[in-house]
């Protein structure tokens, strides 16, 4: 246990570790230094999200994996479509409940904390089932994300402007270090029952279809109810070095309440899981009580973290490198930063290890993780570009998934739901709790607070679809290498055709 425990700290500090450093160094470069009781919280901040991110590596290891895995084989072994999919829903809305991207976001909204979080649950919940549906039904992932994305840009016309940002950045940090492990558990158990032939195919895009859910959802409930959103990002506001306690240990005790509220029910659910049908040992049981609590203090210290330093640094240095004269800085120092932060989500390595294995060691994790750096340059460049140009985030969504669903039609299918994956794992709590405020100071500079949550909000979103773009055409060009043509499919021909298409599974 000791050594599992040294290995998690060491892969969290090394996950923190080149953020740090490239706060240290443009402290001391930008024209105006950071107060030094303020460069002190940030230090007590990130020093609390290794420990936090090591000790929730560990419970997720101990409980959160073992709970999805256990759960998953035991409903899919009793091959009830209708039993799997009801416990698709309630794993699905629980567990994006205590998913701590999303708790950042929402404390980011003021008021809406909550209601935003149980949408946004809903979403994950319905659209869990959907996803889960294919696979019965042996669907081409294409064509389901062709509808879903269809009645999503749909329904985002009749929505007013200033929330479109915030429903897509919505669907991006869903997916993180929670969510992940349990669908795609499920995922490829059901896939390993009814998947068919297209067993490995199938047990992706699970993650790719629950990303759509909170888009939907939030852009259903801005249509309907328009709420009043105000983005608020609490600065770190410390007269000296005497208030440091103070500030910190209130700042624990609202963090441990949320998670509470956050891991409560995934503790009840298992519990009741486990009372009516799994029955497991009791030192297994045991185990994975443990493994929650690790994960409550895992997750209690990283949002306390997060909450001392992370979040105000983030805008703060947003701020400074807006006010410098020439841009082209904040746009370069932001891509830097966001190559950075694909190596620090946990979430990414879990997915590039499940790629490998289900490919058989086909497709490097490392390549996966590549690709990932290279999109996240991309999408933070294209984002805080948005930013200083004042240009609305559809010049960039709506034609980013046009070409991501094209693509689709062209691409080998294990790369499509590769790369829709992948989008919804890189918009983890490292971008939410760094990037994210970064370009909301960096708006708030250059256009005002008015212009934050049309301008600033919109950046998870782009980060969720580049990796959409690069990673089908790494399968579109491994396929060239193999001496396979590009030939246009049948079923996007017979969309430009007006044609039906048959989703029957025998095509």
């Amino acid at each position: 246990m000791q050594s599992i425990l040294l290995k998690k700290f060491k892969d969290a500090l090394l996950s923190v570790l080149p953020i740090t450093a490239v706060v240290v160094v443009l402290n001391f470069t930008l024209p105006e230094r950071i107060k030094t009781a303020e460069f002190i919280a940030f230090m007590i901040g990130a020093l609390l999200l290794v420990v936090g991110m090591a000790l929730y590596s560990l419970g997720s290891e101990a409980a959160l994996a073992p709970i999805g895995e256990t759960i998953g084989n035991k409903v899919t072994s009793s091959k009830k479509i209708p039993f799997i999919l009801a416990i698709g829903f309630a794993i699905g809305f629980i567990v994006t409940i205590a998913e701590p991207d999303l708790m950042v976001l929402g404390g980011q909204l003021g008021d809406i904390k909550w209601l935003l979080i149980i949408t946004i649950s809903l979403g994950v919940g319905v659209f869990l089932m959907i996803a889960l549906t294919r696979i019965f039904r042996q669907i081409n992932l294409n064509i389901v994300l062709l509808v879903l994305y269809a009645l999503v840009f749909l329904l985002a016309i009749f929505v007013d402007n200033g929330y479109i940002a915030l429903s897509f950045d919505s669907g991006g940090v869903t997916t993180g270090p929670i969510t992940v492990p349990f669908i795609m558990a499920l995922g490829v158990g059901v896939a390993g029952v009814f998947g068919g032939k297209g067993q490995k195919d199938n047990s992706f895009g699970v993650v790719a279809i629950c990303s759509v859910g909170p888009i939907f959802t939030v852009l259903l409930l801005c249509l309907i109810f328009k709420p009043e959103i105000f983005t608020t990002v609490e600065k770190t506001t410390l007269l000296g070095f005497s208030d440091m306690p103070r500030f910190i240990m209130a700042k624990l005790s609202t963090c441990a309440k949320d998670v509470a509220i956050a891991i409560l029910p995934v503790s009840a659910f298992f519990v009741m899981i486990d009372l009516t049908f799994l029955r497991l040992p009791t030192q297994r049981f045991i185990r994975i009580l443990i493994g929650l609590l690790y994960t409550y203090l895992g997750l209690t210290l990283f949002l306390t973290g997060v909450n001392v330093g992370f979040v105000s640094m983030g805008e703060t240095l947003g701020e400074r490198l807006a006010l410098l004269d020439d841009k082209r800085i904040l746009i370069g120092v932001s891509a830097g930063v966001g190559s950075l932060m694909v190596l620090a989500e946990p979430a990414v390595h879990v997915l590039s290890k499940q790629v490998e294995n289900i490919s058989d060691g086909a497709i490097r994790s490392g390549t996966i993780i590549a690709l990932l750096c290279v999109s996240m340059v991309t999408a933070v460049g294209l984002g805080t570009l948005r930013i200083v140009a004042n240009v609305s985030v559809w010049y960039f969504i709506v034609p980013g998934y046009a070409i991501a669903i094209v693509l689709s039609f062209f691409t080998p299918k294990i790369y499509t739901a590769i790369a829709f994956d992948s989008g919804g794992v890189a918009t983890g709590p490292m971008a939410t709790t760094f990037m994210l405020p970064l370009a909301i100071g960096a708006a708030t500079t250059v256009g005002g607070q008015s212009s934050v949550l049309s301008n600033a909000y919109g950046l998870i979103a782009f980060i969720a679809l580049t990796p959409l773009i690069t990673i089908q055409l790494a399968g579109i060009a491994v396929k060239i290498k193999a001496g396979k043509k590009l030939i246009l499919p049948k079923a996007f021909i017979e969309l430009f055709e007006g044609d039906v298409i048959d989703l029957d599974s025998r095509r």
